[in-house]
């Protein structure tokens, strides 16, 4: 079993790399004219677009469930999710049903072309350099002044068995200081379908992602002092959904 997963792993990856690729070199003149327009609503339905023709190229059907019932996310709002894969990422504008920018990491901006969403759109941050990070932030808070959303994952990395890290406090600040709300999203399984660590080492298949989507979570009347509870609240909600899932 493990040899034929050994096998056929690489193989879908290079499926999902060219779902991933082709669709965007086509989309690209739409995209660069979007960026350079500001046409940001315009950008993010095409992102929407691609990110559909990627799942759904690579076998894969994302299942998108809510903690009461769906909803329209909060205008402008901190999207937190813990990370497990770069799926995490592909699957956001299907239950981000608004412009949203991500808060990425800096060495998106080396690569050819799609550097350009973090050139005019979404934000690049460097962990490394407590200045860059503390730009990073000041430039998310400036993205909510124009009422578009961020997503943020608190982790800071990707984990590779999707097991969950401890949060910094950055999204939690911004959220109390701009006083919006936070939307909680737990990516379940991804990583069993695109795990980072290895093109030959780390799962990857098709099949049935799944996404759990937290009620949002006013902020209103919180200071600097409830940052931590803040922190802690969305940490316990990822903790046990995780746990509901796997039955630990």
């Amino acid at each position: 079993m493990q040899l034929i997963k050994y096998i056929l792993s690489p193989i879908w990856k290079t499926w999902f790399f060219l779902c991933f690729a082709i669709p965007f070199l086509i989309l690209f003149p739409a995209f660069y004219f979007g960026l350079k327009t500001k046409k940001f609503d315009f950008v993010f339905r095409l992102k929407r677009i691609w990110a559909i023709i990627i799942s759904r190229g690579a076998f894969l059907f994302p299942k998108i469930k809510y903690q009461t019932k769906k909803y329209h996310l909060p205008k402008p709002c901190i999207i937190v999710s813990n990370h497990t894969s770069y799926l995490d990422i592909v699957f956001c504008p299907e239950y981000i049903d608004h412009t949203a920018v991500f808060m990425g990491k800096y060495e998106l901006l080396k690569i050819p072309l799609f550097k350009y969403f973090f050139v005019y759109l979404d934000i690049p941050v460097n962990r490394k350099s407590i200045t860059n990070a503390h730009k990073a932030f000041s430039d998310a808070g400036k993205k909510i002044d124009e009422k578009l959303s961020v997503v943020i994952y608190p982790e800071g990395t990707i984990s590779e068995n999707g097991k969950l890290r401890a949060f910094k406090n950055g999204a939690f600040k911004l959220a109390i200081e701009k006083q919006i709300p936070i939307v909680p999203v737990v990516n379940l399984n991804n990583w069993h379908f695109l795990q980072n660590g290895g093109f030959f080492k780390s799962n990857g298949s098709s099949g049935v992602p799944e996404i759990f989507v937290g009620n949002p979570i006013n902020t209103a009347g919180m200071t600097e002092k409830d940052i931590e509870i803040l922190k802690e609240k969305v940490h316990t909600f990822t903790k046990e959904k995780l746990k509901e899932f796997y039955g630990e």
